[in-house]
């Protein structure tokens, strides 16, 4: 019987000496370190990950190659998420250089780090836009609930980019705030063809959330995305910030794929090979 595949969509490393992780602050002290493959290899292996997504966390083209060098190296990285400046104008130039590398996925600018909720929906993007159309790279969109109507606009603009909302767009659980966000994420899932991944809840709930938290989210997701468009990602190290550990994220997210309805296909599909659909990770079995 041949295994499905796993995949984890969604993790980063970084290592603070390079100096461009303006976020890293010593407050954040469960992550406050390096993180490197090496932190990493068993967590995959006990959790029966085969590969992952690298995504970047810095907002420079020199930590995309240095992600990229790890690429090369690492036998679990199947793909890279970089950086590129939208405004600066050979931004379209490093595109076509960096997707010469076939770790090369797409890119993720950091919006929910802009002063500008109106980003986005600058003209003077068109350019970069519509050449990761043309490259056929994916956009990874790190949103907050704020940015939802913005990025419903700007898919309606660009139907044929490749998107993925990162992080359920990190909808407030803190604070409850469900309807606002369930409507946006609805109108986004029926009007584009955006994907979502399936990560990053966690650290928007206060320590320790029973999974009944976390399931009225899971549950608008399932019916909105389906099967077909969500992955399953760890956010890690960041879920370290978190009372929950990569393996507790891994079987309560199973586990609450299984209360919204769906079957172990559907599931695979969630915890695998919608991320290598998306990202194009030919010849994964």
């Amino acid at each position: 019987m041949t295994k499905t595949i796993r995949i984890d969509s969604h993790q980063h490393f970084w290592k603070r000496s390079r100096g461009d992780y303006g976020w890293l602050t010593p407050e954040l002290n469960s992550i406050y370190r390096d993180f490197m493959p090496t932190d990493l290899t068993s967590i995959l292996s006990q959790n029966e990950i085969d590969k992952t997504i690298l995504v970047q966390a810095a907002p420079t083209l020199a930590e995309t190659a240095f992600l990229l060098e790890i690429a090369e190296k690492t036998a679990f990285v199947a793909g890279v998420v970089g950086w590129v400046d939208f405004e600066n104008p050979a931004a379209t130039e490093h595109l076509r250089k960096l997707s010469a590398n076939p770790y090369f996925k797409g890119v993720r600018p950091m919006i929910q780090d802009i002063d500008d909720p109106d980003w986005m929906l600058n003209p003077e993007l068109d350019l970069v836009f519509k050449t990761l159309i043309d490259l056929d790279l994916t956009f990874d969109a790190l949103v907050l609930p704020k940015h939802l109507s913005n990025l419903l606009v700007l898919l309606k603009r660009y139907p044929e980019l490749k998107v993925v909302i990162d992080h359920c767009a990190k909808p407030n659980i803190t604070e409850k705030e469900f309807t606002a966000w369930a409507e946006n994420m609805t109108r986004l899932a029926e009007k584009t063809s955006a994907y979502c991944k399936l990560s990053g809840l966690v650290t928007e709930a206060p320590r320790y959330s029973e999974i009944s938290v976390f399931q009225p989210y899971v549950d608008l997701l399932c019916t909105r995305f389906g099967a077909q468009r969500l992955m399953w990602g760890s956010d890690w190290p960041v879920i370290n910030l978190s009372s929950t550990s990569y393996e507790q994220w891994n079987t309560m997210s199973v586990s609450m794929l299984k209360r919204s309805g769906f079957n172990k296909q559907q599931i695979e599909q969630v915890m695998g090979a919608n991320a290598a659909k998306f990202y194009q990770l030919e010849g994964l079995k």
